[in-house]
């Protein structure tokens, strides 16, 4: 069992930034792939950002490539999103999750993480 908390989340103008972070407790933190995902109201979770136990490789999704990086630190047991370039449409609540430990591999679908944070609202005002 891993227990996820987020922070850094607030009220930012267009253009803006924001670093998200994640703090896991629990079992071994590297055992673990984490995700960022995000929900708006009414619509369902979607798939943000992504990085493997190692922190060598990431994955995004087209929305935000270019603007968001999530990197991962094993030492603190803390990953993070560094949003920049926000916009409008990045308005939602930003969720991180845990898959592992035994299956390694990335995931964009939501359901496929067993392990989740609370959320932090972003709300990005133009």
């Amino acid at each position: 069992q891993v227990q996820l908390v987020e922070s850094g989340g607030g009220l930012v103008q267009a253009g803006g930034s924001l670093r998200l972070s994640c703090a896991a407790s629990g079992r071994t933190f590297s055992n673990y792939v984490m995700g960022w995902f995000h929900q708006a109201p009414g619509k369902e979770r979607e798939f943000v950002a992504a990085i493997n136990w190692s922190g060598s490789t990431t994955y995004y999704a087209d929305s935000v490539k270019g603007r968001f990086t999530v990197s991962r630190d094993n030492a603190k047991n803390t990953v993070y999103l560094q949003m920049n370039s926000l916009k409008a449409e990045d308005t939602a609540v930003y969720y991180c999750a845990a898959r592992g430990p035994v299956v390694r591999t990335v995931s964009y679908y939501y359901r496929d993480y067993g392990y989740w944070g609370q959320g932090t609202q972003v709300t990005v005002s133009s």
